[in-house]
């Protein structure tokens, strides 16, 4: 091909645009990645101060309608409607919960449409960690699935086992039965 004909412009031409095509749209995507990770970030913290200032409404907004939420207890497994029934109580005497996140990782799937977390949280039982699994709904990010776990310190775990076994060995016998 000669350099100076137009078939050899055209030729570069064609292949610029197509790389320049390439890095609009990696570009774009590591954008839009922070903008949803931001977002995400104030879903999750709004949903938090809802609860330490006893906003119902508020708070059950950021649920997905099929939400599940899963607490501490083995026997806090949720659908959204159940959840609402249990917490409504403390809600309504003005003092639900207090998380604050302390440390937040957030990852998404390839279409950036689900996105999942894990974050340690600052909580009136100490350090918890929390976990779950975002929707984006239209234009809004939706927490489907959420995971709220104690933790303890490995090397103190023989004592919390003394405290948990009386109470869990049963639960344990109950479901292996099933």
């Amino acid at each position: 091909m000669n350099p100076n004909t137009g078939t050899f412009k055209s030729f570069y031409l064609i292949i610029f645009i197509f790389f320049s095509v390439i890095l609009i749209r990696c570009t774009t995507s590591v954008i839009d990645a922070e903008r949803e990770r931001k977002e995400i970030n104030i879903v999750l913290d709004t949903w938090n101060k809802a609860a330490a200032k006893a906003d119902y409404d508020t708070y059950f907004s950021y649920l997905a309608d099929d939400a599940i939420f899963i607490g501490t207890d083995a026997s806090e497994n949720w659908d959204k409607k159940h959840f609402m029934v249990w917490a409504k109580p403390f809600f309504d005497k003005g003092k639900a919960w207090n998380f604050t996140s302390m440390q937040r990782h957030i990852f998404f799937d390839k279409s950036g449409k689900m996105a999942w977390f894990d974050e340690l949280l600052n909580t009136q039982m100490k350090i918890c960690r929390g976990s779950g699994v975002l929707v984006k709904n239209d234009s809004s990010w939706k927490i489907q699935q959420y995971v709220l776990s104690m933790t303890f310190p490995n090397d103190k775990i023989d004592s919390v086992l003394n405290l948990k076994a009386p109470l869990e060995d049963s639960i344990i016998k109950n479901l292996l039965k099933k």
